[in-house]
């Protein structure tokens, strides 16, 4: 239970660390606006998936997500040092989808309370 809470702070240490390294350290404009939505990190601590959303279009997430790759080792030598732990976790960057998954539900909701409406008016 105490390795599961320790976990849980470690992720949420790496979130705040890799936002202020993005946001003040990274220069390059292709990363744009980007938000971590999420960190998973291995039970050793080796690894860590971050979860990323872009401001825009699929093909500026694209673009952010390989300068973000491009830049993994500065970020992960930058992160290295904020840390106090004795191995800095590899990082990997993953575009989040499930905000594209609830934006998608919520438009067939959206579209099915249209057609609801439209139908109801029809019978009156």
């Amino acid at each position: 239970m105490a390795n599961i809470v320790k976990q849980r702070r470690l992720e949420a240490i790496i979130r705040k660390d890799l936002s202020e390294i993005i946001q003040f350290n990274i220069k390059d404009p292709d990363v744009g606006f980007v938000t971590i939505t999420d960190v998973k990190v291995s039970n050793d601590h080796s690894y860590a998936t971050i979860y990323v959303v872009f401001l825009g279009k699929e093909a500026r997430a694209q673009a952010g997500l390989k300068a973000l790759n491009r830049a993994k080792g500065f970020i992960r030598s930058e992160l290295a040092q904020m840390l106090s732990i004795r191995r800095c976790p590899e990082l990997t960057f993953v575009l989040d989808e499930a905000e594209q998954k609830a934006r998608r539900i919520d438009d067939i909701i959206a579209q099915i309370h249209e057609e609801e409406n439209s139908n109801n008016q029809e019978e009156e």
